[in-house]
């Protein structure tokens, strides 16, 4: 059990170092003058927000698991507790994060204006008829 919890803790240790680590490459590209990096580093922020977000609600749920399967329930209890408490923030943030990995949907050229668009050259009629 102490060994679940380890790896679970050097997880979470592990997943905020990383987002921690894109933050400052945020902050050293914010000086600079190319958009496509920082939008690459938003997106990779994202991925290690959700990793975070991934770790923290599910470590507690595989040791609860784990320790009823070997029948330990009080330490089952507080860890399926504490599973259930750190998933409900852990969510949203999900939620969130996962959204801004979706790919953006391409930009569609406008049509024709469905309404009159008066023309300059003093013709006052509306173009089509």
């Amino acid at each position: 059990m102490g060994f679940l919890v380890l790896v679970w803790v050097c997880g979470l240790i592990a997943a905020a170092v990383w987002w921690a680590g894109i933050g400052l490459e945020q902050w050293s590209v914010s000086y600079g003058d190319q958009p496509g990096e920082f939008a690459d580093l938003k997106r990779r922020a994202s991925l290690a927000l959700l990793v975070a977000a991934l770790v923290a609600a599910v470590g507690p749920a595989v040791v609860a698991l784990v320790a009823y399967r070997l029948r330990l329930v009080r330490t089952a209890v507080v860890f399926l507790v504490l599973a259930v408490v750190i998933a409900v923030p852990a969510g949203p943030v999900a939620v969130l994060a996962s959204r801004d990995l979706a790919p953006v949907p391409a930009a569609s050229t406008p049509g024709p204006p469905g309404h009159c668009v008066e023309h300059s050259g003093g013709d006052t009629r509306c173009p089509g008829g």
